[in-house]
């Protein structure tokens, strides 16, 4: 068991999703072990959190500082703008049959979780299918007066290189707010997942389910739960937003109906246990998410990838998203431990043809040599941060 301190038992009760009345219980509990409340909001601030601890304490009848409150509406009248915007988005593209499934945050606000106050987010994230990404590109643009614009200062506004890897971002003004929206064709395309291990975007969109009274889908409950934990794991578990990444793996396991052997084959047919093991033990260990114990027997890692990956979180620190949490060196042995096997790894390293010519055309069996020494360059130069 991860060992916590009041203010981080109180964040976790915060953000876990569990019966209302029990979490009302635990928090006024622990409450008189809370010294300074200030401190504990400065905390919850840090890691996005104090809006649901807020929310949560608006439920009971502890008596608390008007900060929660006003973290609370700040977060609800954003939450809502950005929700107000998703609908508008789904609406359009279904003109010109074009279906959007809401990943992450935004799909759990949108038709699983519907408390805005609890579902702070910095952006939409839209799945499409591949045939469909260059037109809801140009519906974004001429229609909905997005701006195609990326926020990293290492990417450029080249939609055929974005197409390449994966996605495109755009901000548009929006009753004050800048809202932040990702367009993507792969569901997780970070420069640590392969695509021989990434669910297939297109399969996704047909399996995914409609919401009453929305244009706009989720995934199918398994699916929904293997791209979160992917997403978490893209995140080592730490990185910003880090902690309240948790809460997504949290409320789809305990508000849809999984088939967990379903879930299982999906993981393992993808070579992706070990990532995923962890993002469902983090949840399970500071969340109390129930995860029946056959799904931990059979995605277990083995022994020497478990205590790495243990090791590096355990030194980052699950809380406190603006601290460093990785050297150079360790970011990038912690990636290497998140594949399944050695083969694995060095297909990580040093991709098949296949897929190096999804972002260099040009490349053939005679330059990759070259190739993989401009990605490996990049994989270390061109980084999250840390």
């Amino acid at each position: 068991m991860i060992e916590l301190d009041n203010y981080s038992k109180a964040l976790c009760i915060g953000l876990k999703s569990s019966n209302l009345h029990e979490r009302a219980n635990e928090i006024k509990v622990l409450w008189s072990d809370i010294k300074v409340e200030k401190d504990l909001f400065r905390l919850a601030q840090i890691d996005e959190v104090a809006s649901h601890l807020g929310w949560l304490l608006n439920q009971t009848s502890i008596s608390h500082a008007s900060y929660w409150v006003e973290e609370v509406d700040v977060i609800e009248k954003r939450i809502k703008v950005l929700m107000d915007t998703l609908e508008e988005v789904a609406r359009i593209l279904a003109k010109d049959d074009i279906p959007i499934v809401a990943l992450k945050n935004a799909g759990i606000a949108k038709g699983i979780y519907p408390i805005f106050a609890c579902s702070p987010m910095g952006d939409i994230d839209l799945l499409v299918s591949s045939r469909d990404f260059h037109k809801a590109h140009e519906i974004l643009l001429n229609k909905l007066g997005f701006i195609f614009k990326f926020r990293s200062e290492l990417e450029e506004e080249d939609l055929e290189e974005a197409f390449k890897g994966g996605g495109t971002e755009y901000y548009k003004e929006i009753d004050g707010y800048t809202v932040w929206l990702e367009l993507q064709w792969r569901p997780i395309a970070g420069r640590w997942i392969q695509p021989h291990n990434e669910p297939n975007g297109d399969e996704l969109i047909k399996r995914s389910n409609s919401i009453d009274g929305s244009a706009v889908r989720i995934l199918s409950p398994e699916d929904n739960l293997l791209q979160v934990c992917l997403h978490t794991a893209k995140h080592s578990y730490v990185r910003a937003p880090g902690f309240r990444l948790h809460s997504d793996v949290d409320r789809i396991i305990r508000y849809q109906d999984l088939d967990w052997d379903v879930f299982t084959a999906k993981v393992l047919r993808l070579q992706l246990k070990t990532a995923v093991y962890f993002s469902l033990h983090y949840a399970t260990q500071l969340l109390e998410t129930p995860i029946p114990e056959k799904v931990f027997k059979s995605l277990k890692p083995v022994c020497y990838r478990k205590k790495i990956i243990s090791h590096f979180v355990d030194q980052a620190g699950i809380f406190n998203q603006k601290r460093k949490k990785f050297s150079k060196v360790g970011y990038i042995i912690f990636n290497l431990a998140l594949y399944d096997s050695i083969g694995e790894n060095l297909k990580a390293i040093f991709p098949p043809l296949e897929t190096m010519k999804m972002k260099y055309p040009n490349a053939n069996i005679f330059k990759l040599p070259y190739y993989w020494g401009i990605r490996l360059l990049n994989l270390i130069t061109k980084r999250a941060k840390l």
